[in-house]
């Protein structure tokens, strides 16, 4: 089989779409060409990626035998964006993925990988619905528990505590949606933050300030997306209602919202009892590995895994990630894809 990574418009995958408690969900389905398939996984997008950010795994995992799944996330390439900010919380969000999941699995269950947002996702999805998840893996995005009580985001900052993470106030604010709208710089925005430089070195984005909106127009091309993949990525965003980021920066405003509706779980030990990956990119600055001391006391069966590169470790990374997420999944399921490896 073909394990060359998805263009835009593949033809080696279905595009779909479906009503998962009341939105419209995009996803795109690809089928192995063993019957039936080893296992079906899910595979969750982050912010400002699409289900696109996972084309240099999904045909490798259909090659292995398994049915792959990627949603485009709420607020993202045609699938709806709600007014209600409820809509983006983590535990509506797990449910939405419970409700999709049901169309392919019935009562079954499935394996969760996510990077990024789509990280911090399925940690939920296996905290709300443990029942549901075979197997889970985030890229680039560790595990913490339910938090208790609540200290606001600019707290912790100021006390010298998730400094790593200043760049979301930003981000949750009006800024960055007010200034990206319309298809220029929307392109802009893309390429910048996945990695595009100047001709002095400048950037896109720094955990400090977020991003640097005057930076913009400045910047080169960047390495990570093929001219056709950047005009596939911008054609994707354009099919949101103005502004454009307003649902993938939703994601960001959601902190108080998802507390909550956490505090029940706060109560009580958490612990994921089902196999865990969790896969670090040694250079990424919003999510270093240091991030994840402590993971393994949530969870018994922690796999701990490293690539090399960037946050777009996905696409960076792809084979050092495939491999890696490949020995895991045969080791899961009982060497059930060694042949194929």
């Amino acid at each position: 089989m073909d394990t060359s990574k998805l263009i835009p418009n593949d033809p080696r995958v279905k595009y779909e779409s479906a009503q998962i408690r009341g939105k419209t969900y995009k996803y795109v389905v690809g089928e192995p060409q063993t019957s039936p398939p080893v296992d079906t996984i899910f595979l969750i997008h982050g912010f400002p990626d699409m289900g696109f950010g996972w084309r240099c795994q999904v045909p490798y995992l259909m090659s292995l035998g398994f049915k792959v799944v990627v949603p485009e996330m709420l607020g993202y390439s045609g699938t709806d964006t709600p007014e209600d900010l409820n809509a983006f919380s983590l535990k509506n969000l797990s449910a939405d993925i419970k409700e999709l999941a049901r169309k392919f699995v019935g009562d079954g269950q499935i394996i969760l990988g996510g990077h990024d947002w789509g990280g911090a996702l399925v940690w939920r999805v296996a905290l709300w619905h443990p029942g549901l998840i075979k197997a889970v893996f985030g890229i680039c995005t560790p595990f913490h528990a339910p938090m208790k009580p609540w200290i606001a985001l600019e707290d912790m900052i100021a006390a010298g505590k998730l400094t790593n993470f200043t760049y979301q106030l930003q981000l949750k604010g009006p800024d960055v949606e007010n200034a990206i709208q319309g298809e220029e710089k929307v392109r802009q925005f893309l390429n910048g933050m996945f990695g595009g430089l100047g001709p002095n070195g400048e950037i896109a984005f720094n955990i400090e300030k977020g991003v640097l909106l005057d930076n913009l127009s400045t910047l080169g091309r960047s390495a990570l997306l093929s001219d056709e993949e950047l005009d596939y990525y911008v054609q994707q965003y354009m099919l949101q209602k103005v502004p454009q980021l307003r649902g993938p920066l939703n994601w960001y405003r959601t902190r108080k919202i998802n507390w909550e509706d956490e505090l029940p779980l706060a109560d009580k030990p958490v612990t994921l009892e089902m196999p865990t990956l969790y896969i670090a990119a040694s250079n990424d600055t919003a999510l270093p590995p240091s991030l994840s001391v402590g993971m393994d006391q949530y969870m018994p069966k922690l796999t701990r895994g490293e690539v090399g590169g960037s946050h777009w470790a996905l696409t960076g990374a792809s084979k050092d990630v495939n491999g890696q997420v490949a020995k895991w999944l045969n080791g899961v399921l009982n060497g059930a894809i060694k042949s194929a490896l």
